[in-house]
């Protein structure tokens, strides 16, 4: 390592980083091409052999006509991902049974309501509760 300077060294790292920064680049643009609903069979194939043949300008051209939609794709694909995310939870903790049947949280309200009213009593509380519970 005595015949290779820092610079150079530095100069390496440099290189690969934008080794590796063009290939996710590259990669983020062909996945963006074939997400996109409003591009065709042939526009997208198109766009695929242009990145391929000509990889350097086919990705600057993509990114100057189409970099506005990328991202508001991506937040759209975001905001679905979050809503599917959203349903699954409220599916996972609905109780079992019958889709209208109340979660374990709202009888808990509702028996510390009961036992705030003065309706039932504080062992009638826990009895509930840990009958609910287990």
């Amino acid at each position: 390592m005595d015949d290779y300077p820092l610079l150079n060294l530095f100069l390496t790292m440099l290189e690969l980083f934008l080794f590796v920064v063009w290939f996710f680049l590259l990669f983020k643009i062909v996945t963006d091409v074939f997400r996109s609903h409003d591009l065709g069979g042939w526009g997208k194939a198109g766009w695929t052999v242009f990145i391929i043949v000509l990889p350097f300008l086919g990705v600057l051209i993509y990114l100057i006509a189409r970099g506005k939609s990328m991202a508001s794709r991506d937040v759209e694909q975001a905001q679905a991902a979050d809503a599917a995310f959203k349903a699954y939870i409220k599916d996972a903790a609905a109780t079992q049974g019958s889709g209208d049947a109340d979660s374990h949280a709202e009888v808990l309200v509702k028996l510390a309501d009961l036992r705030a009213g003065g309706v039932i009593t504080e062992a009638e509380f826990q009895k509930a509760k840990d009958k609910l519970l287990a």
